[in-house]
């Protein structure tokens, strides 16, 4: 009975495991079941909690990008840009197809015919979410478009879900132009780029149109990780992800292997920082504190277009000129030695740590590039640069710091090993040892008719000292302030042709009660016209006349150019240049001898556009009818023939030596123990004014002038100026007459007027001075 039961239970075996595995798998089948009942129960759950939550589209539907303030010369050169975001808004028609096909075939491949959702990518990232994990998966364009603009970065199940809802949402209201328009306008691409057009500008310094295969490939590697794919930071990072796209795109066709092979081997030349079209930092700051005051906040994100009164040509001749020539005086002054001195490391990678530290203490400076000395001899100097290969100056390049490249030379002055030194190249690609010069400079060209600016440059280096010279600068005018004396003297009835007497004048009212005896530069020549002593700058003749007409009403007079009457002294100094001007202040006011008479207040805005173009703001057109004159046009017609002879023949003969022209008109001036060098005048309708000195105010050299300091900046600007414009010639007005060799007031002709001032007159002199009027001095 026992063995009969045991094998019974031994023969039923098979069946019962048999029940009891099929018992299982309706249970795990149950389960399974129920498991994704529960999965779509909470997916269901959690989009049915995300629909009221889903954002309004009017983000994309009504799409404003922040778009930063961009400030344009006249003829539409990019002088200047402010706004966190760089960015231009491009529409999809005028975004050029090598470029959509290079983004998409890396991106999205499939974007015009998916409806927005890649479901593999979806379910391996809603699989992950589920596990535990969260991998991004294959985000299509409009995926990406809908992070972007409404979702944060968080990786999680919901704002995965929420994304995917978004997407169809956005497919349903936009076609896939207007999405792909939308991506590609809005997307980061590093160094605060946003948009391709933007980056192609940042990187390239291209517009969209002009991109190569290569260029727009590089570009489109970028979404994918912008910091690891900038080809200014990771260039070979970038050129890796560029090869990629372009396989990507000969896999699919778009391109042929004659296409890719000329792509994977074009050079590119990537732009490390922004750049402009025209060197005017400190016009673009003018502006940007004009449109704070106008816009506030909006300034930056409204994509306000400013058109400005400048010239691109004449802005960066000014702008080349002021810097060439500030870099001759410090060339004419010796080499000060390095610029600081670091100890380099015996290991390579912590030697070229401390190089880097180092070199991001002296930030370029255009051309002037600085650079940590590895290498020194009396006939060679190796320098490491903050970019680019090792630098090897030789033979001339060695010239300007020769002392400093001598044992005995002091340590501070000298340069050794680890030295940080300032190296330029010049056209062939020699390198030589520069420096950043001390001295500053300052330059301003209006239109001598309706005051527009033409050109400003407002010091040597805006990033160095963002300072404005031209508009902040208050310094001595020395002799350049002489002629508006001139000019009130003419009204007291002297003329060009008045006889002066250029001799040594002992004055009261000296320091510590001593009497007081201006001088001149060049000695004295006794008897001679006005007409003379305003070409050769004679100072005591000037006081002589100031002393005539006093002070007091010269200063008056003064204001009728623009001059602050307060910040010039009431005494006999004023007419050497003794009170404070601006470089600006002396534009307008040698304007008024350029124009006829007429005072002219500066301009520098023309218009302001939207985003799209529309105006917001435009200058009204200037009318000559509207002017007023300030002074009596016979007096500004007089002055200018004596401006002319200043640069035909006396202390500016530079100007007409360097231009070739006979219409130019201007006048030098250096302050005491050359402080300050000057130099304004005007040629057709353009009036100019330059200056040099230093910020802290010191001798500029015991040799240098306005002649040689100021004069040249203002004529190398003149040369591009005035290219192509004939001379100009002035008419005289009526009410002046030519009598006797010289131009003077109908009312002042025979007895009237001042014929001489202590001038004692002798039969011989008399005899003279006939001579003078026949055959001139």
């Amino acid at each position: 009975m026992n063995f009969f039961s045991t094998a019974v239970k031994f023969l039923a075996l098979p069946f019962a495991q048999a029940n009891y595995r099929n018992d299982l798998r309706r249970t795990l089948l149950a389960l399974s079941a129920i498991g994704v009942l529960t999965v779509f129960v909470l997916l269901g759950g959690t989009l049915l909690s995300i629909l009221p939550r889903l954002p309004s589209l009017d983000l994309v539907t009504d799409y404003r990008p922040k778009i930063p303030l961009r400030i344009y010369t006249a003829d539409g050169a990019l002088l200047g840009e402010f706004g966190e975001e760089r960015r231009d808004f491009t529409p999809i028609q005028e975004i050029p197809p090598v470029l959509k096909d290079a983004l998409l075939a890396i991106e999205d491949a499939r974007f015009y015919e998916h409806g927005g959702v890649d479901y593999r990518g979806v379910a391996r990232a809603v699989a992950a979410g589920l596990t535990g994990g969260m991998r991004q998966g294959a985000s299509t364009i409009t995926m990406q478009v809908a992070r972007n603009f409404f979702l944060t970065p968080e990786k999680t199940l919901r704002r995965k879900l929420t994304e995917v809802m978004l997407s169809y949402r956005i497919e349903s209201a936009l076609n896939k132009d207007q999405i792909l328009e939308l991506y590609m306008n809005q997307i980061y691409l590093g160094q605060r780029s946003y948009g391709f057009s933007s980056a192609a500008r940042t990187y390239f310094r291209k517009r969209l149109p002009e991109l190569t295969l290569a260029e727009a490939a590089m570009l489109a590697g970028i979404p994918q990780n912008p910091s690891k794919h900038n080809p200014a930071v990771n260039p070979a990072r970038a050129k890796a992800r560029q090869e990629l796209v372009l396989k990507r795109m000969l896999q699919l066709e778009t391109i042929t292997q004659a296409q890719f092979d000329e792509a994977v081997a074009q050079p590119l030349a990537v732009s490390q920082r922004m750049q402009f079209e025209a060197q005017a930092d400190h016009v673009a700051e003018l502006v940007r504190q004009e449109l704070y005051a106008r816009y506030q906040g909006a300034t930056y994100t409204q994509g306000f277009n400013v058109y400005t009164t400048l010239d691109k040509a004449e802005q960066n001749a000014a702008y080349e000129s002021l810097r060439r020539n500030v870099l001759a005086y410090d060339q004419r002054h010796g080499y000060r030695g390095p610029e600081a001195y670091v100890e380099l490391p015996a290991d390579a990678n912590e030697r070229e740590e401390t190089i880097d530290q180092a070199l991001a203490k002296h930030p370029g400076s255009d051309k002037l590039i600085a650079a940590v000395v590895t290498e020194v001899s009396a006939k060679r100097v190796r320098a490491e640069p903050a970019f680019g290969d090792t630098l090897e100056i030789t033979g001339n390049g060695l010239r300007f710091a020769a002392r400093a490249l001598q044992p005995k030379t002091p340590l501070a002055e000298r340069i050794r090993v680890g030295s940080v030194i300032r190296v330029s190249q010049d056209a062939k690609g020699h390198w030589a040892i520069a420096q950043m010069p001390e001295v500053e400079a300052a330059f301003v060209a209006l239109d001598a008719e309706d005051g527009s600016y033409r050109a400003l440059v407002g010091g040597f280096d805006f990033n160095r000292r963002q300072f404005n010279h031209v508009t902040s600068a208050w310094r001595q005018p020395g002799s350049i302030i002489k002629p508006f004396v001139y000019s009130a003297a003419l009204e007291k009835g002297f003329s060009p042709a008045t006889l002066m007497n250029d001799a040594p004048l002992s004055l009261p009212g000296g320091a510590d009660g001593q009497p007081w005896e201006p001088r001149n530069d060049d000695g004295y020549d006794g008897t001679l016209t006005l007409r003379r002593a305003l070409a050769r700058s004679k100072n005591v003749v000037a006081v002589r006349l100031l002393q005539a007409i006093t002070p007091q009403y010269a200063r008056d007079y003064l204001t009728r150019f623009g001059f602050d009457a307060a910040k010039h002294p009431d005494n006999l100094t004023l007419t050497l240049g003794s009170g404070s001007v601006t470089p600006l202040q002396m534009a307008q006011a040698y304007a008024v001898f350029a124009n006829g008479g007429h005072q002219v207040s500066p301009r520098l805005i023309e218009k302001i556009t939207d985003a799209r173009g529309q105006v917001l703001w435009e200058a009204p057109a200037p009318s000559k009818e509207d002017r007023q004159p300030v002074i009596d046009p016979r007096n500004a017609f007089i002055i200018d023939s004596m401006l002319r002879e200043v640069v035909s023949s006396g202390t500016g003969a530079a100007a007409s030596q360097r231009l070739g022209r006979s219409d130019l008109a201007g006048k030098t001036g250096t302050t005491s123990d050359a402080v300050d060098g000057w130099f304004a005048g005007y040629a057709a309708n353009v009036v100019a004014v330059a200056w040099m000195g230093y910020d802290q105010p010191k001798s500029l050299g015991a040799r240098e002038f306005g002649a040689t300091l100021a004069l040249p900046i203002w004529a190398d600007y003149m040369r591009q100026a005035l290219a192509g414009k004939p001379a100009s010639e002035r008419t005289a007005p009526p009410g002046v007459s030519y009598v006797d060799g010289d131009w003077v007031y109908d009312e002042f002709t025979g007895d009237a007027g001042v014929k001489a001032l202590d001038v004692e007159m002798s039969p011989l002199d008399s005899i003279f001075d006939a001579i003078r009027k026949i055959f001139g001095d």
